[in-house]
Formats: structure tokens, C-alpha cells, sequence
């Protein structure tokens, strides 16, 4: 196995900035440090930061053709039109769905939807599926999480007489499809401040303009902040930036998710073990509880479960999707273990030890879960991985990237290979003959050589801040607090503090965890420290009471009746020499 490497990366901080942000937003100087360190610059910036609120949100009129696409819209509803929504079958597609056919719907319009099936048609819009709309009397389409790059199907609903509407957050090429109206804070020219939407942040700007139009003070005070609810599970499943417009809608979307109306809702938490009446949901809970089970439909099976469990209204009926998810998910996480059996085999050979950018294909591999494995593989490897299954004479790839490797643009590099490919800086979807793998690998490991330098590899370890033990206090964890929910962008601060003394033996418990005694400097505090999975490598350390390490930690709050109060999850450790 390619060993993943962790590096330690400290954040560069500005004293005299932070100290100025401190004492203008009365806020303490290691938040001021963290606040900077996100763009914030201001006491002003701070407040909103510190405080999101639904007025924050931007106006949806601010986004490239959001005008043309109310104005056809509501005509479509004067005029009885039905409106077919096509999605894709993630949680971003699905949820975006439901969101748009939702507001629609209240403003009295009809709406049909299409979830493309992963293995059957692919991502993105099919001209042939346009082809049936258009049969079936419809005259207007909107893609939601899709189309930026869909040029021949925008020009084949053209040639069917149907308007198109594309909302997207994908990076688009140099132009954008021949369209009624695009979408997408990314297109050129497009003064939208908030660059990065999910799709259904995108969608739910559009639904927002609609219902506003419709009926404002409606909008705002009932119908839209309901909408935060699937929205936050949207935004954080697509691991976009918990920044600026994105921070409002998974704060105030988590807020209300302590009270799930929506039936389908409601049976998906029960199903995932979660109760938000005990205690507040976060992202963690989102990410790897509730999106896996929303996912694992339109990887294992039909993704238009999704959009009919969210939008029943019977109770029965979405306790019997949320069931079906909980199975597919189950079945998902079976085949994932033994596909990724295979590929931790492989890996431990010669064949990807010095290799730079992993291209990892297999037969038959399940479509729906490579994007998973590309993911694990850029977990254990510190590398950016791309996964492909061979079917039929055509391979389908998914990749995932690492911080410094812009993956859209390393693909884009060998566009003459792929039938079809796409995304962004992280994470890219692609198709291209089986006979041109071998072709792929060879010219992105030429292309990662080139612009991945090997100080790059590796896990890094950002460390936002030196904290010693000494300064820790409660009033400080809830300052903390306050710069919750985190997640991509707005990470959990990770602290360093040198010098640290191990005033205990280290004590072990389920085998590979393990629990210190911490304290440091004049005062002397004691601090219990939990490493998780961390046995093995504390007792390499040889670490005893007395030794002094280096430490790389995050701030916890311990609520056990008993023993309960701060402590410190350990996030890395070196023995100080």
C-alpha cells in the first residue's frame, strides 16, 4: 500500500491584522486569526459570519438570466403548460428537484421530472429523452445540477420546438449552451456574488424569485425558510465551500431540521438513527448519515425514489422509500468493501507504487459506487485517483483530487480521449473506450508530474492556529461554537500547541484508541486528550508519563454527566526532541 503522508501546514497569520480584528469585533484574538484566515476583514463581515439570518441571503435577481427564466416560467403557469424538470441522480440533482417541482407546484403550475438512471443513460441530458417531452406536448424544460456542457442537447431541444432552461453550478467550457436562460454563478459574465452554489442552490435562488414574485411576504417568512431544511443536506453533501450564502443556508437549514415535518424527511432521520430532538444535528450527521442513504439510490438503483419520498405527502408510503434506501445503502456498503478489497490488493503491488496520479480500472466494477472508491483511494494514498469500470468496449471513470491539483483542468488536458467528461477542481465524471485507458494513464501521470510537485502528495494537516493548553478556556469553546457549522471551507480549526508534557501513562481502550493526560506551560491545566485509532502509533512513539510532544489537537466538549467538560481530540502528535 502507498503510504499517505501527513503534513503539517501552518496557516500563515497577520498579527497586526488579527489583532486589529480582535479589538474592533470585541472577539478574541485566535477567532480573529480564524475569521481572517476565511476573508473576513471586517467587524461587520464578523457579525454576518457570526450571526447568519435569511436577510443576508442575495437577491436572486443579481444572477445571469434569472429574469428571462421567472418571466417564462410564470408564463408557463398562466398558461397550463406542463413543465418538465430534468435532475441528476445524486443528492444534489434530487434534492434540486424537489425543491424547484415544490415551488412550482405551490404557484399552481404542473410539473413532470426526470431522473436520469445511472447505468442506463449516464449524467446529463439526452436528446432522445428530450425527443419523448417534446411528444408528449411539453414546451418547456429545466435542468437542474446539469447542462452547462450539454451543447448538443440544448441545440436538439431547439430543433424540438422547446425552450430551455439550465441551472447548473458546474464549471462551464469558454461559452455556454444556446439556452431560454442559463443559470450559474460560473458563467462568464455573471456578477453573482456567491461563486459556489451547489445545483440545488442554484435551483433554490430560481424557486426563491418565483415564490417571491408570487407572494414576498409568503415566501420569506414560511415557504423558503422550509426549504433550508433539504437544502443544507444538499449543500453539504456537495462539499461546497460552508462560506458566505452557503454558511446561511446549512445554519439556519440545520436550525429547522431539530423539526422535520416533511414525511420522507422525517422516516430518512428515523432510518439513520438520528433524533433531533436530543441534540442538534451537524454536517458529520449530513455527510455521513443522511446523504449516504439519499445517494445510494441512484447508485444502486432509481434516484426518482428520492424526489417521491421527499414529496409524498403519505406517511406510509415514505416510510416505505426511506426503508427501501436504508436497504439499497446497505447493499451499496457490501459491494463498496469488496470492490475496494480488490483495489487495496492492487495497490500494495509494484504496478502504482511511484505512480503520481493513480488510474485504477477494473470489469464490471458497480457504476454507482467508483466515485466512492476513488475517494478511499485519495484517502489512503494522498493522491489524486481516478477510478474506471469496463463495460462493453467503454469505460466509465470517476475522480476525486487532492488540495493543490486542479483535476477538471488535468483531464481537460486529454479531452481528445473522452466521449464525454466533466466537473470541477475535485471531483470529475467521465466516459471514453475501453482501448484508451492505458492511453489516459500514461498522459495524466505525464500531466501530474508536470504540475504536482512530490512536496505536494500526502494528507496535509492544516494547523489554523497555535493555542497553547494554558489559554483554553469555556469562554473561549463557545466562541468556537459560534463558528459552526463546519465543514469544506469553514474547517473545524485544528490547533497546534509545542511543548506539551504527558503527565499519565497513556491509557489504551478497544484496542486501537487511546486516552492522555495533557498539560502545559506556567498554570499547568490538565487536559485528557482521545486518540482515535491512534494505539498503534502512540505505543511506536513509545510515549510515557514525562514525555513531551508536539501536539496537533481540535477542541471537544465531553457531555457525560460524569466526567464531562472540554478536551482535546487528538489530531496529530510528534515527540519533541
Amino acid at each position: 500500500m502507498i503510504a499517505s503522508r501527513k503534513r503539517w501546514v501552518y496557516h500563515e497569520t497577520d498579527p497586526a491584522a488579527a489583532a486589529a480584528l480582535a479589538r474592533s469585533a470585541s472577539i478574541p484574538l485566535v477567532v480573529a486569526e480564524l475569521l481572517l484566515a476565511r476573508g473576513l476583514r471586517s467587524s461587520e463581515e464578523v457579525a454576518r459570519f457570526l450571526d447568519p439570518q435569511f436577510n443576508h441571503l442575495h437577491d436572486p435577481y443579481n444572477m445571469l438570466g434569472m429574469d428571462a427564466a421567472v418571466v417564462r416560467i410564470r408564463q408557463a403557469i398562466s398558461r397550463h403548460e406542463p413543465i418538465l424538470i430534468y435532475g441528476d441522480y445524486d443528492v444534489d440533482g434530487t434534492t434540486a428537484t424537489v425543491l424547484l417541482k415544490t415551488a412550482i407546484e405551490m404557484m399552481g403550475g404542473k410539473v413532470r421530472f426526470h431522473i436520469p438512471h445511472r447505468l442506463r443513460e449516464g449524467y446529463g441530458m439526452r436528446d432522445q429523452r428530450l425527443a419523448d417531452a417534446a411528444a408528449e406536448g411539453i414546451r418547456l424544460v429545466i435542468s437542474v445540477d446539469t447542462g452547462i456542457r450539454a451543447f448538443a442537447a440544448a441545440k436538439a431541444a431547439q430543433e424540438l420546438g422547446l425552450d430551455l432552461i439550465v441551472t447548473d453550478h458546474h464549471l462551464p467550457e469558454d461559452s455556454v449552451p444556446q439556452a431560454l436562460a442559463v443559470l450559474n454563478p460560473n458563467q462568464p459574465d455573471c456578477p453573482y456574488p456567491c461563486k459556489h452554489l451547489c445545483g440545488a442552490g442554484v435551483a433554490f435562488k430560481l424557486a426563491q424569485a418565483l415564490l417571491e414574485a408570487h407572494d414576498s411576504e409568503r415566501a420569506r417568512t414560511k415557504i423558503l425558510p422550509s426549504f433550508l431544511k433539504i437544502l443544507a443536506i444538499a449543500t453539504v453533501a456537495d462539499a461546497v465551500p460552508l462560506l458566505g450564502e452557503n454558511r446561511v443556508f446549512v445554519s439556519l437549514g440545520l436550525d429547522g431540521l431539530r423539526r422535520p415535518i416533511n414525511p420522507g424527511l422525517r422516516h430518512l432521520m428515523l432510518s439513520a438513527n438520528l433524533d433531533p430532538s436530543q441534540r442538534r444535528l451537524t454536517p458529520v450527521d449530513i455527510a455521513f448519515r443522511i446523504a449516504p442513504r439519499i445517494n445510494a439510490a441512484g447508485r444502486m438503483d432509481i434516484a426518482s425514489d428520492v424526489v417521491e419520498m421527499f414529496t409524498t405527502r403519505q406517511h406510509q408510503r415514505a416510510q416505505e422509500l426511506a426503508s427501501k434506501l436504508e436497504q439499497l445503502n446497505t447493499e451499496r456498503r457490501a459491494t463498496e468493501a469488496a470492490t475496494l478489497a480488490q483495489i487495496e490488493e492492487r495497490l500494495a503491488g509494484p504496478e502504482f507504487q511511484q505512480a503520481r496520479c493513480i488510474v485504477m480500472d477494473g470489469d464490471s466494477w458497480h457504476r454507482g459506487i467508483i466515485g466512492i472508491l476513488a475517494s478511499r483511494i485519495v484517502d489512503q494514498t494522498g493522491r489524486p485517483a481516478l477510478v474506471l469500470t469496463r463495460e462493453n468496449g467503454e469505460a466509465h471513470g470517476s475522480g476525486r483530487s487532492i488540495p493543490g491539483f486542479h483535476l477538471l483542468n488535468a483531464i481537460e488536458s486529454c479531452r481528445d480521449l473522452f466521449t464525454r467528461f466533466g466537473g470541477h477542481a475535485h471531483a470529475v465524471g467521465f466516459s471514453l473506450p475501453s482501448d484508451r485507458v492505458s492511453a489516459l494513464r500514461q498522459r495524466l501521470e505525464e500531466y501530474a508530474l508536470a504540475h504536482l510537485p512530490e512536496d505536494a502528495l500526502g494528507t496535509p494537516l492544516t494547523i489554523q492556529a497555535l493555542l497553547p493548553l494554558d489559554r483554553i478556556t469555556p469562554a473561549l469553546f463557545t466562541w468556537l461554537r459560534r463558528m459552526e457549522p463546519c465543514g469544506m471551507g469553514n474547517e473545524e480549526p485544528v490547533f497546534a500547541a509545542q511543548n506539551v508534557r504527558v503527565t499519565a501513562s497513556p491509557r489504551f481502550f478497544k484496542e486501537k484508541h487511546v486516552r492522555l493526560q495533557l498539560a502545559q506551560g506556567p498554570r499547568a491545566i490538565l487536559f485528557p486528550a482521545v486518540g482515535w485509532s491512534w494505539a498503534e502509533r502512540v505505543q511506536q512513539m513509545g510515549l510515557a508519563e514525562g514525555s513531551v510532544i508536539h501536539l496537533a489537537y481540535k477542541l471537544r466538549q465531553n457531555e457525560h454527566p460524569e466526567f464531562g467538560g472540554l478536551e482535546l481530540e487528538i489530531a496529530g502528535m510528534e515527540v519533541a526532541h
